[in-house]
């Protein structure tokens, strides 16, 4: 007779196949119920509603079914309640809930992983995550542009310069650039939206790899779980994560959202700028300089792209050499997705905090419109339009008395007449009623464009879309 040191408790998960439970070296790095108990819920969901249907089918008895139904819900409650015992040497959430069915109901908890294998299992526990993510990323984008929304409304005729190469280039109006970032994060919401409609298949039911001979409905399990439809190919449905890659860059691109503005908060609320003032709740102080006010959350918003960019290079990283199906490689595939989405949803949520309480600067705002030369291509655009010349000459025409108000220290509205018919002869008084930032403004009036009537226009529009 052989004999063995290894404990029952040491080989339960896989049987008689291994003799010898595994070292504490190798437990550490196979045990992931450190990270992936986050799935408890969707871990339950999708049992219950296997369970529900392989008593539908037949396949396990109504009163198994209804043992394990009721087993299930007091596990859930264990876990919500802080009172459920994880255990690292059974791995992963799904074979602790399992042991601890068995443990409160008995020998009807051995049951319900007919017809189903931790493969498909963890696939329809993840995507359940993933799709929960993106309807809360979809909620904070939400939240984050009606935000931006006001700020649009409250400033849609507050002038202020517009940038290329951070240095002044026409003046726009304030409201005009919140709704940029309304436009931005309307794409990031898009986004979620698609990627949410595409990882709406169910994989419970693809087994290990290949299916099932038992008699199972997956269009069952699919209804019962919110899903549209089953996968289609067993193969794939045990070894796609393409839908926590499209989490994840959609993520990645909002991050970067995100972080773009943060940057401009953080020029905008320095004392060179002074365009906005940021509340006490979203800044700090120096411990040495008592005057420092600091957008401290701004820069750390601008910071955690590189959280989330990096759990997207990742996870690509331990997709793109895998063959099908499942290996365990991709096990390492939930904590940076976790991590990626606590920071995205802490992220929006700190956003919408600083655009609801900034306060815009209009005096300081119309100061920095009117300075750089800001409406040197109205210069332009009126030769061209009233004197007929061809737009390259309108250029260097306005070029040249750039360079003359430049060397004289004022703007051009401040140039007079004279000097202006002086290079070109033909500029007449009413030059310069163009030449005053509010009539520049004024005058974009092509769609998108930055005139006051045109953004009240977007920002009806939208708010009409969000309700």
């Amino acid at each position: 007779m052989t004999t063995t040191n290894a404990s029952p408790a040491a080989n339960q998960m896989w049987g008689g196949r291994f003799a010898e439970g595994p070292d504490a070296i190798m437990q550490a790095i196979n045990a992931s119920i450190g990270f992936d108990q986050r799935l408890y819920a969707q871990d339950i969901a999708g049992s219950r509603a296997h369970a529900a249907m392989l008593a539908a089918q037949g396949i396990i008895t109504p009163n198994d079914a209804e043992a394990i139904r009721e087993g299930l819900l007091t596990v859930l409650s264990e876990i919500e309640t802080g009172n459920f015992p994880f255990k690292v040497e059974l791995e992963d959430i799904h074979m602790n809930v399992e042991a601890r069915l068995k443990e409160i109901i008995g020998a009807p908890a051995g049951r319900l992983h007919t017809a189903r294998s931790r493969n498909d299992q963890v696939a329809v526990d993840f995507r359940l995550w993933v799709r929960d993510q993106c309807d809360a990323a979809i909620a904070g984008l939400t939240a984050l542009m009606r935000a931006f929304l006001a700020q649009a409304e409250a400033g849609a005729d507050w002038v202020m310069p517009g940038f290329t190469h951070l240095q002044t280039a026409q003046p726009v109006t304030w409201g005009h650039h919140m709704m940029a970032y309304v436009e931005m994060f309307a794409r990031d919401r898009s986004r979620f939206m698609d990627a949410r409609a595409r990882m709406n298949e169910c994989p419970l039911g693809a087994a290990a790899l290949a299916g099932t001979s038992f008699p199972i409905d997956r269009m069952a399990t699919a209804r019962a779980l919110g899903f549209d439809r089953p996968t289609a190919n067993s193969l794939d449905s045990v070894s796609d994560r393409d839908f926590a890659l499209e989490f994840l860059a959609a993520s990645s691109i909002c991050a970067m959202h995100l972080s773009r503005f943060a940057e401009e908060l953080v020029i905008w609320s320095s004392a060179q700028f002074r365009f906005v003032r940021l509340s006490d709740r979203w800044t700090t102080g120096s411990s040495i300089m008592p005057q420092k006010k600091n957008p401290d959350a701004a820069e750390l918003l601008r910071a955690k792209i590189g959280r989330i960019l990096g759990a997207t290079v990742a996870l690509f990283t331990v997709m793109k050499g895998l063959p099908l199906t499942y290996s365990k490689d991709m096990q390492e595939d939930k904590e940076q997705v976790f991590d990626a989405a606590d920071t995205l949803m802490l992220g929006l949520a700190a956003m919408t905090g600083m655009v609801a309480d900034m306060a815009a600067n209009r005096e300081s705002l119309a100061a920095a419109a009117a300075s750089g030369f800001s409406t040197a291509t109205d210069l332009a655009d009126w030769l061209v339009r009233e004197l007929g010349l061809p737009f390259r000459e309108a250029h260097h025409v306005t070029g040249t008395l750039v360079a003359m108000a430049e060397s004289q220290g004022c703007d051009l509205p401040d140039l007079t007449l004279a000097q202006m018919q002086s290079v070109h002869s033909g500029i007449r008084a009413d030059v310069f009623e163009v030449l005053g930032i509010e009539n520049s403004v004024r005058s974009r009036r092509s769609y998108g464009g930055t005139a006051p009537d045109q953004v009240r226009a977007q920002i009806a529009r939208w708010k009409e879309h969000l309700g």
